[in-house]
């Protein structure tokens, strides 16, 4: 097992895989990885649909890119340019062998009368998410595959909650590609001095 910090630094967004089936098991550990993220209240509201079956990745990614296509020209983009972004879409989630719908669920979280509270506590459900999001990132690493994370679901989680049929407190947040990595991948970040300020 790689140290930590090994993993954190190593990680990349894998968009391409090879043809090469993820186990069940190799799923099941990262999964458990992501539920044991912090969460606000320690409610836990991540919710997790898993797409192994190639014709339910096919189907979501074609109705996906439906409304990705109807988007993009009400913001005026030419039938090519539309085109080439649904299609690059589509391969992207029907082509990975796995996919991973990260929802989130207001179901166990506070309940406020006023906005700002409420806001408050959808922000924190959201943070929740994210952080589990991100466990399951660096478990998918240590075991060898790569992943990506798409925020997409954010556009048409209707879409997505329809095709997946998916309980009605479930919020598509994410979408996660995995497979085993048929693409290296390098990236920088900027100096930690750039974003930080010390009082």
């Amino acid at each position: 097992m790689s140290s930590l910090i090994d993993v954190i630094r190593g990680r990349r967004s894998v968009r391409r895989y090879q043809d090469r089936t993820v186990s069940d098991a190799a799923l099941w550990r990262i999964l458990d990885a992501a539920r044991w993220a912090p969460s606000a209240h320690n409610r836990q509201p991540w919710r997790f649909a898993v797409l192994v079956d190639p014709a339910r990745r096919e189907q979501l990614a074609r109705a996906m890119g439906e409304r990705f296509r109807m988007d993009l020209a009400a913001d005026g983009l030419d039938s090519d340019q539309i085109e080439r972004q649904v299609t690059r879409s589509y391969q992207r989630i029907s082509g990975a062998p796995a996919v991973i719908v990260v929802c989130m669920s207001m179901t166990d979280m506070d309940v406020y009368p006023d906005e700002r509270r409420a806001g408050a506590e959808r922000i924190m459900a959201t943070q929740s998410v994210a952080l589990a999001v991100q466990n399951l990132l660096l478990a998918a690493y240590d075991a060898g595959l790569g992943a990506c994370w798409i925020c997409a679901p954010l556009f048409c989680p209707d879409v997505v909650r329809d095709v997946l049929d998916l309980p009605g407190d479930w919020e598509a947040q994410a979408l996660i590609t995995l497979g085993y990595p048929a693409q290296e991948k390098t990236s920088e970040r900027a100096p930690v001095e750039a974003k930080v300020l010390w009082f």
